[in-house]
């Protein structure tokens, strides 16, 4: 029997894979956090399938979102990832994710983990907002509150819309319908709080 799912991921493709066995799934990996977190700087303005084509051509043009490497880009790097075939020609994005990833590493350095830093504002678990059953949301206070920090730090492209996006993507706010086996899964193998 199929398993019931977000009726928004329902493509029988990259979405679906992408809903399965990434999107809202509790996540502690620092890589992978900046990873996810590119995409959103790299979607401003797109279709999120977009990004999900797109994405092999990124982690080639990124060295698979290595942070670390990223950070050190110079001029030549730039044009050379301007020059792929395939890639968003947008400077003012990449650009984006390299001065992203010096503000990734300062965080890292501060806190020990990215992923400390961030998972910290919801205490370590995953929030289920009850007043996001019935109503669909785009931003909210959680989301205002980090994008700010963030944008402290340094970090640009990411707002409050792609913040939010990212905490339901890394499992911060699980935004999955009550009917996705998803939904379901997380409530009863991680720790989660409710919330109005």
């Amino acid at each position: 029997m199929a398993k019931e799912k977000c009726a928004w991921c329902r493509d029988g493709g990259l979405n679906e894979t992408y809903h399965d066995n990434e999107w809202g799934i509790p996540l502690h990996d620092d890589r992978k956090q900046f990873e996810f977190l590119m995409l959103e700087v790299m979607q401003c303005g797109l279709s999120w399938t977009l990004m999900l084509k797109k994405r092999e051509t990124f982690r080639k043009c990124f060295d698979n979102f290595d942070y670390e490497k990223i950070a050190c880009y110079d001029e030549d790097k730039i044009q050379s990832i301007m020059e792929t075939p395939d890639m968003i020609k947008s400077i003012r994005k990449i650009n984006a994710v390299i001065g992203n990833a010096k503000a990734f590493i300062k965080i890292r350095e501060e806190f020990g983990s990215f992923d400390r830093f961030l998972w910290n504002y919801s205490g370590g678990k995953t929030l289920i907002y009850k007043s996001h059953r019935t109503n669909w949301v785009a931003s909210n206070e959680l989301s205002d509150k980090i994008a700010k920090e963030l944008k402290k730090r340094g970090f640009k492209f990411l707002g409050s819309v792609t913040v939010y996006s990212h905490l339901q993507a890394c499992g911060i706010i699980n935004d999955h319908e009550e009917s996705c086996f998803l939904y379901r899964e997380i409530t009863e193998h991680y720790p989660v709080e409710y919330r109005e």
